[in-house]
């Protein structure tokens, strides 16, 4: 049997007749005075058959949410969840006329995401989101937002958005997160939407809070146990006067957002030090050979939740060369150039640069060195040019080929290179 058809029906405007209120985000963001960047509808009373006469185009498969046909903003159908199983995919949704914009709102995550506007301009509250608003405060909205891990991950991304503007996650919303990892619920959470949500947090202000928070209720050690590894780690204070690995990580990501908005480089500085969490007890504070250590560690963690190349590749990079960048002064020219092949810098001139702005980010990300100059950066940039200009028709022209090709080219840029740093330095001696 054929399905039954849907009689297309005529509104000017769409929405006329219809119950709608404005909810979520950009009410909160309204009322903070940011920018509103999309808008989202909830329908009250009606059907999707309704919705559906009047042109708007169903695109939930699993909720009742359509899109305008003019506007293409997004309108849901009042509705409610009943949690059926683990995770975030286990839940009963619930779509019909008779759920009220309270019960919808009642399944909302924090208090601030739970206000509606009326089209009269009145704001429907019943959460007391503008209490927390007025406050600061990140606050669920009910012990339901324990049936969603999903939710954890908001939150911290939410604390990421919103501490430069003094918001705190409230103390039993931090109680009822730890007893949600304590219970194993947070286990369930597909590696897609891990990461979606960690590039979602690298690219906001304050990324770094994105990690106090999990680790503050228990989660970053199961979901990112080689960084939470990190703490409690000692380095010398010689050249970490913060000592402990963790917190350097995270001042690191600090300098990174200051650097660049980019969350490949945000990612590539959180994931720079991994390998100081395998160092032997018997080597500490020393941390030789974390550089190959953390290589594993990376591909392990890209792997799980499946980094797209562009964050691996970068990351892979620091992790492993980010110490001779900062002892490139005393590098031979011989070892320069080798790790500017192995970085790939003449083929990868913006790849090389994210490179940079990341390890600069570790040289700062130190106490009481959040200002000093970067000049390993500085030299390594300095030799790539100087490599970059040594021509090589004229080695071709006297017939060398594939290997020796290569080789003879190897000897001219490592000379180059050399000249360039005896060059420098005697400038430096004359001023």
């Amino acid at each position: 049997m054929g399905s039954k058809s849907i009689k297309l029906v005529s509104h000017y405007p769409p929405e006329t007749g219809l119950t709608i209120y404005l909810v979520g985000g950009a009410v909160r963001d309204e009322l903070l005075g940011l920018p509103v960047k999309e808008r989202d509808w909830v329908v009250v009373g009606a059907t999707p058959e309704e919705l559906q006469q009047r042109h708007f185009r169903r695109v939930g498969k699993d909720f009742p949410v359509f899109i305008h046909p003019v506007t293409n903003e997004e309108y849901a159908l009042a509705r409610t969840e009943r949690k059926t199983a683990p995770g975030y995919h286990g839940f009963t949704i619930h779509a019909a006329p008779d759920i009220s914009l309270e019960e919808d709102l009642q399944r909302r995550d924090l208090t601030i995401n739970a206000i509606a506007r009326a089209p009269d301009g009145s704001l429907i509250d019943p959460f007391r989101g503008l209490d927390d608003l007025q406050q600061k405060i990140l606050r669920h909205v009910s012990p339901a937002f324990s049936e969603d891990p999903v939710r954890i991950l908001r939150v911290a991304r939410f604390a990421a958005r919103y501490d430069r503007l003094g918001f705190r996650v409230a103390d039993e919303t931090y109680a009822l997160m730890q007893h949600m990892v304590a219970s194993g619920e947070v286990d369930a959470l597909i590696p897609e939407r891990v990461w979606n949500e960690l590039v979602k947090a690298l690219k906001e202000d304050h990324p770094w809070c994105f990690f106090e928070v999990l680790r503050a209720c228990g989660a970053l050690a199961r979901l990112f146990p080689e960084l939470d590894a990190l703490w409690g780690v000692p380095q010398s204070a010689n050249h970490h006067p913060e000592v402990d690995t963790g917190i350097h990580t995270l001042m690191v990501l600090r300098q990174a957002a200051r650097l660049s908005p980019d969350p490949v480089v945000r990612f590539a500085a959180v994931t720079h030090d991994l390998g100081k969490g395998l160092t032997p007890k018997e080597s500490l504070p020393k941390h030789h050979g974390h550089e190959e250590r953390g290589v594993h560690l990376v591909k392990a963690l890209c792997k799980r939740y499946k980094a797209p190349r562009e964050y691996q590749d970068l990351a892979l990079l620091v992790a492993r060369w980010h110490g001779h960048c900062h002892k490139a002064a005393e590098l031979r020219p011989a070892t320069l150039w080798d790790t500017l092949a192995a970085l790939d810098a003449l083929r990868r001139p913006e790849r090389f640069e994210q490179f940079l702005c990341a390890c600069e980010a570790d040289a700062r990300g130190r106490l009481g060195k959040e200002e000093q100059p970067h000049l390993g950066g500085e030299i390594l940039r300095a030799a790539r040019d100087a490599a970059a200009r040594v021509p090589i028709a004229p080695l071709i022209e006297a017939g060398l080929t594939n290997g020796d090709l290569a080789a003879a080219l190897r000897v001219e840029r490592i000379e180059a290179i050399r000249r360039n740093r005896q060059a420098t330095a005697e400038l430096a001696a004359s001023n």
